[in-house]
């Protein structure tokens, strides 16, 4: 496993922040959440952070994004019942692509870090960001 880099680990490196409840059912029989609850958290505020970047009703209809990839370092166990923070960002542009990076924290420690490969296709080929996209997504970038 790749260690983070630094300003992965500074929850003030990213421009949005979720606040998640966990749940009794994230918890596994070592009783820290589970990897399948991290990787729900990460997905939850990822689909957040993309419809802010590019509201559904903007695009054209044949215009879809798809996560290509999702790469987790989980860094240390979460526990219920404390919520967690997922802050978001986006830390690479692409022709056709981006990436979300993404990092959880739990009682000010990070817990695990995140990053999403974001693909543009239409009519299912990859295609080039639109102007539009690339400066919405300029505005979200993270601090690294």
């Amino acid at each position: 496993m790749a260690r983070p880099e630094p300003w992965q680990l500074d929850p003030d490196n990213y421009p949005v922040s979720l606040l998640t409840p966990t749940r009794f059912q994230d918890i596994d029989p070592n009783r820290h959440l589970n990897n399948v609850a991290f990787a729900s958290m990460f997905e939850n505020a990822r689909v957040r952070l993309n419809r802010n970047l590019r509201p559904w009703a903007d695009r054209p209809k044949n215009e879809r994004s798809m996560i290509a990839s999702v790469t987790i370092n989980y860094l240390r166990e979460g526990l219920f019942p404390d919520d967690v923070t997922v802050c978001s960002g986006v830390s690479h542009i692409g022709t056709s692509s981006y990436v979300i990076s993404q990092a959880m924290f739990q009682n000010g420690k990070c817990l695990a870090t995140c990053d999403g490969v974001i693909v543009c296709r239409t009519d299912g080929e990859g295609k080039p960001l639109r102007k539009e996209v690339v400066a919405a997504l300029e505005a979200m970038r993270t601090t690294s």
